[in-house]
């Protein structure tokens, strides 16, 4: 056995091959270099040929020996037909050493190329996956592409596809170019193509991408754009792995992120532009993306609903991501100064927000406060709902010192709670008494105010009261006291036409 088995050849560091040199010599070009060149033939025999960068491996090594050990025979199919022609390539098997060797062959085959149907072409791009960057260098990916765009631009709506170029030869090849192909910005439904190129790996995406001339800061087609967001939204959700591989996926969502704010608010809505965000978060969004896409969230976030704000936390320590909410708040803002309207449909769907995030017992005092004190005090005509939150959010953490509880209750207006909130929170065992004194204040003094009181009538013992009342002694019964007796009098005075609703000083 050892006189036919003279050669060993080593395979990536993978895998060792027992191999007969006149065989090989025969139809590989590049093995019988090496042969050739290496005098020593002696230390041939007993460490054998290191190759590295095999494009497939050991798995595409064996079938090109396969094809010499069977003197030239061999199927070639969609399938295999990339990894022998790559394999062909690299290990020169060309017709200087056999009439009809293996490179010849695959080039034959893959002359049909613009022939075959949609699936094979499919099926011949996933199975360059493990060598792609060998078939991309030999031509061989663009070659399929072009064949790809022109299955897309035979099967789909004439104005999906439009060409540069007036010619009107019948070669596919030629017709086809990659350079003549371009993508209609205008069209936007999801295409019949989408879902069978969900299949096809991140890199042969990008050169598709590429291919078209739309690749980063150049992508101003629609319909791409939403094709590369499905593809994204299939990879994030079958893909458990795609999170610990953001650098083959980056690219491809800055692509379509470009798209978006090319795009903006005639193209997309402002739920679909918080898909979007859920979609591209935690791909390594670029910065410049990042910032632009939250641009365009906040300039339309009074079209927002609480769904859309509920965005995981990921890894800031939190279950919902807190510090995006304020920063497109912020660009709200500064985008919205003087639409009053707009300001205050915020400002609701924020009381909404701090309701949610309380419980999350992961919260911070600081980021529960840099959503209630991001929009200016006139977003908001009342503040119970905010009390709410408060109260909310002190139940879920009890072990908070006086000192973080006081803090936390600055987001509060105590001039634009309602009697009721007002009550709650005096009887509020949770709320510091300074707090509860300092709310029922500002009451006593809009209740005077309302109801046109004389400054010199029984406020002034009411005052004193407050004045004279030792703040850490005052007990939660003492203030409800004060709170009813303070009622007492307010409503003795208000005329029975207020009193078939509870008023409202917000």
């Amino acid at each position: 056995m050892a006189e036919f088995c003279d050669l060993q050849i080593h395979i990536n560091g993978q895998q060792t091959f027992f191999t007969n040199e006149r065989i090989v010599s025969n139809f590989c070009g590049k093995l019988r270099k090496i042969i050739k060149q290496e005098k020593r033939r002696t230390q041939i025999r007993n460490s054998g040929i290191e190759i590295d960068d095999f494009p497939g491996g050991a798995e595409g090594f064996e079938q090109a020996i396969r094809f010499c050990y069977n003197n030239g025979a061999v199927e070639i199919t969609v399938s295999n037909v990339s990894l022998l022609h790559c394999c062909a390539i690299f290990l020169g098997m060309t017709e200087k050493l056999s009439n009809s060797n293996l490179l010849h062959l695959t080039e034959i085959f893959l002359q049909e190329i613009f022939y075959w149907s949609w699936n094979d072409i499919i099926i011949c791009l996933k199975s360059c996956e493990s060598f792609f960057s060998y078939a991309d260098s030999s031509g061989l990916i663009q070659k399929l592409l072009c064949s790809l765009l022109a299955k897309i631009a035979q099967n789909s709506d004439v104005n999906l596809l439009v060409s540069s170029s007036s010619s009107s030869s019948s070669s596919p090849d030629k017709h086809f170019n990659s350079g003549e192909l371009k993508i209609k910005p205008s069209s936007s439904r999801k295409e019949w193509w989408f879902e069978d190129m969900t299949t096809l790996h991140p890199k042969t995406i990008e050169q598709f991408v590429k291919t078209l001339g739309a690749y980063g800061n150049d992508n101003n087609s629609l319909v791409l754009t939403r094709f590369l967001l499905h593809y994204l939204k299939t990879a994030v959700r079958f893909n458990k792995s795609v999170n610990s591989r953001t650098s083959e996926y980056s690219e491809l969502a800055n692509t379509a992120v470009h798209g978006v704010i090319l795009m903006g608010k005639t193209s997309f809505s402002c739920r679909g532009l918080f898909w979007v965000l859920r979609i591209v978060s935690g791909l390594g969004l670029s910065r410049e993306c990042q910032v632009g896409l939250e641009r365009l969230i906040g300039g339309m976030l009074d079209q927002a609903t609480l769904d859309d704000l509920l965005i995981f936390g990921g890894h800031n320590g939190g279950a919902y991501d807190v510090n995006l909410v304020v920063r497109l708040i912020r660009l709200f803002v500064h985008d919205n100064k003087v639409n009053l309207e707009k300001m205050k449909k915020v400002g609701r769907l924020m009381d909404k927000y701090l309701g949610e995030i309380g419980p999350d017992q992961h919260l911070k005092v600081s980021k529960f406060l840099g959503i209630a004190q991001s929009l200016p005090d006139c977003s908001r005509d009342c503040y119970d709902d905010v009390y709410k939150a408060v109260d909310i959010y002190l139940q879920s953490h009890p072990a908070l010192s006086l000192e973080e509880r006081s803090r936390l209750c600055r987001c509060l207006n105590y001039e634009k709670l309602g009697l009721e909130a007002c009550k709650d929170l005096a009887k509020n065992p949770r709320i510091p008494p300074r707090i509860a004194i300092q709310a029922l204040s500002s009451q006593h003094s809009i209740i005077k105010m309302a109801d046109d009181y004389d400054s010199s009538m029984s406020t002034n013992n009411q005052l004193v009261l407050y004045n004279n009342c030792n703040h850490n002694d005052m007990t939660v019964k003492e203030l409800e006291k004060v709170f009813y007796k303070e009622r007492r009098g307010q409503m003795s005075t208000i005329p029975s036409s207020h009193n078939t609703a509870m008023p409202r000083f917000c």
